[in-house]
């Protein structure tokens, strides 16, 4: 079984606010983080997470269509979609995580540097987490690669730092791994991410918990 992706990105939970020219597109994706951030960290039961979750898919598929030269709704795309496939789990997530890959390599072609590197933090954490070939996509190499320029780009962000701690355990590097957990700590708090800089730091609390007991 794979251990699929938490977010996602941040993938990942995004780094800051967006700050668009349009204000309705910056409402629609701060609405639409913010109710990521209550589906992965607040709704225990896989069923309803899964439930939630498809419905924030169509929504980041109509806000994406709605705007096809903006990268921010794909990059939501992308981590609901990572998200789905973490909660369902095992070989049967790969289609989702290899969507997930793709949207993001075009939203990249956009604007690579759009939501403090959350791109690359996003696509390093697939590439570290999906099984490499003949399975899937998987690679080690690209992986550190797309989460050293999302570290360069976003130094202190909580979730660059977490990703980069979470390649360094699966690697067994646990010393490089512990000093990101500690950066991840000391993020900056996200106004309007509470929730998620909160189900965030529990999961860099159990991470360091683990390496230090090793």
């Amino acid at each position: 079984m794979i251990k699929w992706l938490a977010a996602a990105v941040t993938l990942v939970a995004v780094s800051t606010a967006p700050a668009f020219a349009d204000p309705v597109l910056d409402g629609r994706i701060s609405a639409l983080a913010r109710a990521w951030d209550h589906a992965q960290f607040e709704v225990t039961p896989v069923d309803a997470r899964l439930t939630e979750l498809r419905r924030l898919e169509a929504q980041a598929n109509a806000l994406a269509a709605q705007y096809p030269q903006a990268a921010e709704p794909m990059v939501w795309q992308a981590i609901i979609l990572s998200s789905e496939a973490g909660a369902e789990g095992g070989l049967g997530a790969l289609g989702k995580a290899t969507q997930a890959r793709d949207i993001l390599l075009r939203a990249e072609r956009i604007n690579p540097n759009v939501l403090n590197g959350s791109i690359f933090t996003s696509l390093g954490s697939l590439y570290a987490q999906v099984p490499g070939f003949p399975i899937g996509f998987g690679n080690r190499d690209r992986a550190r690669q797309y989460l050293s320029r999302a570290v360069a780009i976003n130094p202190e962000g909580i979730d660059s730092n977490y990703f980069m701690a979470d390649f360094l355990e699966r690697q067994h590097d646990y010393v490089q791994a512990a000093e990101y957990l500690r950066r991840a700590q000391n993020a900056p708090a996200r106004p309007g991410r509470e929730v998620a800089d909160a189900g965030r730091r529990r999961e860099i609390a159990a991470m360091l918990a683990r390496i230090q007991s090793r």
